[in-house]
């Protein structure tokens, strides 16, 4: 039995030392990260440093980190730890799996999009260009070959991907005057993300790249004229109906948006199978829970439009088929160049094939009931 004054010691001991490694990895100043203190006798498992490739404080995107830093903690009791980092706070929003793959941080959570330029096939695990509807995605991910590919190729850069979180279209982007053709796309100096960014540069934008923090300014200030982000929630935080007040339809170039919890391999491996379990079993629910709260927010704000002074457009037809023509071509083009991109394109188009047939039958049109009733044909 120790005394009370030995145990006050340990106490402050691990107060101390509890402090210094908080400070090790967080610069002064920074935004204090999430952290759950384990419950009184159970043992800290894990306490993983988890950096973000978008802020907290957005609507929607931000929410799904946080949500699943508290699941995780209430559930183990607080015996499992995931320390936030916003964006640039520890690393920057679109370095997230260097540093995972490198060890510099145990895990983090991104959109697999941005390491484009690193793992070619990496796109298509965060977005598709015309591609599946985010509850057929998860449907591949799960039950079509998603998963095993995406451990595969992410295996050999020391990564194990966790899907854990989804939402559904973003807007096509905000511009400062409708878009109607390809002339008006051609020399447009617009931020767009993923194969979406390749398509829009083969029509002839200036595509550029910028992280979310960085988006309103370039918009504010001309150095880009027009912007993609994310969902109307979201991208009305950022305040681009400020400045940019059409905001076209529908998001061709990202009909899902997945987030994933990345891990060191390593990590991973030396990690409990029980907790492996409740990372996996958490980021279920994070997928759900995502993808219902998303959906939710989007009406209202859609239904302000009017009042604040934002146009909402439909691209034409004949802009559309121009993007999926292009499109079919970027796609063609990275499969032919690159073998894991081919392997997972091939599977989303099959999988997508198979669904289209079971979607167009049990899912009402999005224009019903103007649209007339179709004659029964006999066999």
């Amino acid at each position: 039995m120790i005394s009370k004054r030995a145990a006050a010691a340990l106490v402050l001991t691990a107060f101390i030392t509890g402090l210094l490694l908080s400070l090790a990895v967080r610069p002064p100043g920074a935004a204090a990260p999430v952290v759950a203190v384990a419950e009184e006798g159970e043992a800290l498992r894990l306490r993983w440093r988890v950096p973000l490739s978008a802020p907290r404080s957005l609507p929607g995107s931000g929410e799904t980190p946080i949500w699943l830093a508290q699941s995780i903690a209430a559930a183990s009791r607080g015996a499992v730890t995931l320390q936030l980092y916003d964006p640039g706070e520890m690393v920057p929003a679109f370095s997230i799996t260097d540093a995972v793959r490198d060890r510099k941080v145990e895990a983090g959570f991104t959109w697999l999009g941005y390491d484009q330029g690193k793992i070619p096939a990496s796109p298509l695990f965060g977005a598709t260009p015309f591609g599946l509807d985010p509850w057929a995605y998860i449907g591949w991910w799960h039950f079509g070959g998603g998963k095993e590919l995406a451990e595969g190729i992410y295996g050999k850069i020391d990564i194990r991907p966790v899907f854990c979180g989804i939402s559904g279209p973003e807007t096509a982007g905000w511009f400062r005057a409708p878009v109607r053709s390809t002339a008006d796309i051609e020399g447009l100096k617009i931020r767009f993300a993923g194969l979406g960014g390749e398509v829009m540069d083969r029509v002839g934008a200036s595509v550029t790249m910028l992280p979310a923090a960085e988006i309103f300014q370039a918009l504010e200030t001309g150095v880009i004229d027009a912007t993609e982000y994310s969902q109307p929630v979201t991208d009305q935080a950022l305040g681009f109906n400020r400045i940019a007040k059409y905001n076209h339809y529908p998001g061709w170039h990202q009909p899902f948006s997945a987030s994933h919890f990345v891990i060191n391999l390593e990590v991973w491996q030396a990690t409990a199978e029980a907790d492996r379990a409740l990372i996996e079993t958490a980021c279920m629910g994070s997928v759900a829970r995502s993808l219902g709260l998303t959906e939710s927010l989007q009406g209202p704000v859609v239904e302000s439009f009017e009042r604040i002074g934002v146009v909402a457009n439909y691209l034409p037809e004949d802009l559309l088929r121009v993007l999926k023509a292009t499109t079919d071509e970027v796609l063609n083009e990275q499969a032919a160049a690159d073998a894991d991109f081919e392997a997972v394109i091939t599977s989303q188009r099959e999988y997508q094939r198979s669904y289209q047939k079971w979607r167009r039958l049990a899912y009402l049109s999005k224009d019903f009931p103007s649209v007339p009733q179709a004659v029964e044909k006999t066999p």
